[in-house]
């Protein structure tokens, strides 16, 4: 039978040491050394239909030169930053809400994207950059012909479910 040492404070430690994490993980955000790091992200949406793939970011305040756009090996990158800009000396704010600073984003792109013609279109503070689908990532139409009497069937297939079934028949 192995001897464990009693210790009374071992409870106290760990309860401190959960309150410390706490506070270090929450409280360092939105905080004025943030600001100055520029730790603020746009918020973006990403969405697609059956030719394209649309990402919108919220941009407020910020000019189409301010943004930088980039692609490589299949990762999107956005980079940017808002500066602040404060209009008179004489102005003394009593609260800072909106975050400022350098941003980057990245996204990792599937491969079933061209990024050759894409195109980007900034508008009220919103950009939006359209990437277009490949071919082969297209729905098609397969045309079905059963017999010499009856008329032909039109099914509509797209890459998702084709790829879907070949990773099932590997698997």
């Amino acid at each position: 039978m192995n001897i464990v040492k009693y210790d009374p404070f071992y409870e106290m430690r760990s309860l401190q040491d959960e309150v410390n994490r706490l506070f270090a993980s929450n409280f360092s955000r939105g905080g004025e050394n943030d600001l100055m790091r520029g730790a603020w992200s746009p918020q973006v949406d990403i969405f697609e239909n059956q030719n394209e793939i649309v990402l919108e970011a919220e941009l407020p305040g910020m000019k189409p030169e301010d943004v930088n756009i980039s692609i490589e090996n299949n990762v999107l990158t956005l980079r940017g930053e808002r500066k602040f800009e404060k209009k008179d000396e004489s102005d003394n704010f009593h609260r800072v809400e909106r975050s400022y600073g350098s941003f980057t984003r990245s996204f990792t792109l599937p491969v079933t994207v061209s990024s050759e013609n894409a195109n980007a279109e900034f508008e009220n503070g919103v950009l939006r950059l359209t990437l277009a689908k490949r071919e082969e990532a297209k729905p098609r139409r397969i045309e079905i012909k059963a017999g010499s009497s009856s008329q032909p069937k039109t099914i509509e297939t797209n890459a998702k479910q084709t790829e879907e079934k070949s990773n099932t028949a590997k698997g």
